[in-house]
């Protein structure tokens, strides 16, 4: 088993994206980066913690590959905006892939610079992780909990990304 831990707007959306993929054994929403001890989502939310939404993802790297999980990762973000993905705007939209294994910053760092050429501008971070707390159980498997609940992906993407279950991405 091994962990990645990706931001990338409004964590509901995401995590709901992290699970259409096969090989992803468990996703964890909640605020990474920040620099206050247990921050609650409406401390999050007030712009001064750092924190981002990011989903903590456990994979079974014999099913999926980091490469793979980054790809999906790009496919629901928009990376040339800063501070918001979608309707949701603040620096706890910020996205950011952090990470806990040396082994896969060269893998991630590759990731970036490949999707970097599609782009005229790019601001996703890339940091190793500094901290994470989970989010309230309100907020873990809540478009699960609530399918009509909100979310900036579409319909489109989760079947995209059901799609990618097929390919083989090495």
């Amino acid at each position: 088993m091994k962990t990645v831990y990706m931001a990338g707007g409004c964590f509901w959306g995401m995590e709901k994206a992290f699970q259409q993929l096969n090989g992803v054994v468990e996703t964890t929403t909640g605020y990474a980066n920040g620099n206050v001890e247990n921050p609650s989502y409406q401390l999050v939310c007030t712009d001064t913690t750092n924190f981002r939404e990011t989903v903590k993802v456990d994979y079974d790297p014999g099913v999926i590959s980091l490469k793979k999980l980054l790809k999906a990762y790009f496919m629901c973000i928009d990376p040339t905006v800063t501070n918001r993905q979608g309707h949701d705007i603040g620096s706890q939209y910020q996205t950011g892939v952090y990470y806990v294994d040396e082994e896969d910053y060269p893998v991630i760092a590759e990731a970036f610079e490949n999707e970097k050429k599609k782009h005229d501008r790019f601001f996703v971070e890339l940091k190793k992780l500094e901290n994470f707390y989970d989010a309230e159980d309100y907020h873990q498997d809540y478009l699960i909990k609530n399918p009509e609940g909100y979310c900036h992906l579409d319909l489109t993407t989760y079947r995209k990304l059901r799609k990618l279950n097929e390919e083989q991405v090495s």
